[in-house]
């Protein structure tokens, strides 16, 4: 949206009635997305994107765990917002763990600990190998 500067709002009524293939929206953490032309590139496929079109998607888009990249390409489908009136008539989405570049836990998590734990088995490998 940094295209626009007021923002457009929707209903649940209106953003309900583009649950098709030639138009595909919808809402993550309350933004409103017009999918449908991402529909064939995604990677999980159209039926993926079908599936929560018309409705709120924060909830499934979340528990893939998208990655950062995904997340980023997802700004430029944003065509609005959902109305306030209606914030309430949606569900809450759980509390997500994003994990990001400057997050602390990643490193441990993607890198040192599997790290370490291949340098384990290589050693334990080298002394039993060597016992032999």
């Amino acid at each position: 949206m940094a295209d626009s500067k007021e923002t457009k709002y929707f209903t649940l009524e209106e953003i309900q009635k583009h649950n098709h293939s030639k138009s595909t929206w919808i809402i993550l953490h309350h933004n409103v997305y017009d999918v449908t032309s991402f529909l064939e590139e995604h990677p999980g496929g159209e039926e993926v994107l079908r599936e929560q079109a018309g409705g709120d998607a924060t909830e499934t888009f979340e528990d893939i765990g998208h990655s950062t990249d995904a997340r980023n390409m997802s700004k430029s489908y944003i065509i609005g917002e959902v109305h306030p009136d209606d914030l309430s008539k949606l569900q809450k989405p759980a509390d997500s763990l994003i994990t990001t570049v400057e997050s602390d836990s990643s490193w441990w998590t993607n890198w040192v600990i599997p790290a370490l734990s291949a340098i384990t088995v290589v050693f334990m490998y080298r002394l039993y190998m060597g016992e032999e």
